[in-house]
């Protein structure tokens, strides 16, 4: 990266371009409301770090309208997010640490480890294309298939699908999906949902689960075609 961008290289910078990639990626712009919520800060906060943002050439502003990432910042943020994703793996495979504790270390990590050492980690672990919870990890190109999915409440009574993502935000959430032995790859079968807004009775894996509202909302899903 050069000219002005070449001194945004803080850990703090790179937590507001992961932040706005992720809150984009529905499509459409992000405001200065949903960054300062997502990332804890105040909006002043968040108004200030957009306009050095802007003024490095990562973000597209426009006043009252949100912002979205150029394609430098795009980049700046997939750099970051591959680094995090590849960390998550190695911390869940190749040192054994459960899938709810993984992302916190990696956000630890992320900001200090050198993209020589993440693309040695990437080829110890055979380039893997997700993380533990089903993220897409970006290539070394720095492109990314999100690919296509669905909420797992999106389905329809006997319909099937894979589990292929689950939210990593909370710890509490991951160890009772362990704890109920659900996984990335497991089948899903939608039974039915119990009636007044209640718990989605599902088929995971052959066994029978009953998911709050919360959980299913978590867990996204291929459809089988």
């Amino acid at each position: 990266m050069s000219g002005p961008a070449t001194s945004l290289s803080s850990a703090s910078v790179e937590d507001y371009l992961k932040a706005i990639y992720s809150l984009g990626r529905a499509g459409g712009r992000v405001s200065t409301t949903e960054l300062a919520e997502r990332l804890g800060f105040a909006p002043s906060s968040a108004s200030a770090m957009i306009g050095r943002l802007s003024e490095a050439g990562l973000l597209d502003h426009v006043p009252y309208a949100g912002v979205e990432l150029t394609e430098e910042g795009e980049r700046q943020a997939l750099r970051v997010i591959r680094r995090h994703r590849l960390l998550e793996a190695f911390l869940a495979n190749s040192l054994d640490l459960p899938w709810d504790e993984v992302h916190v270390y990696a956000e630890q990590l992320e900001h200090a480890a050198p993209d020589e050492l993440i693309d040695v980690i990437a080829a110890k672990l055979g380039d893997p294309s997700v993380d533990p919870h089903g993220d897409p990890i970006p290539t070394r190109e720095l492109t990314i298939d999100e690919g296509a999915t669905a909420k797992l409440t999106q389905l329809r009574p006997d319909e099937r699908a894979v589990l292929v993502r689950v939210s990593d935000s909370n710890p509490e959430l991951l160890r009772h999906l362990a704890e109920q032995r659900i996984g990335i790859g497991d089948e899903v079968e939608m039974v039915g949902r119990q009636p007044f807004d209640g718990a989605f009775e599902v088929r995971i894996a052959g066994r029978s689960h009953q998911l709050s509202l919360v959980l299913a909302e978590a867990i996204q899903v291929r459809p089988r075609r």
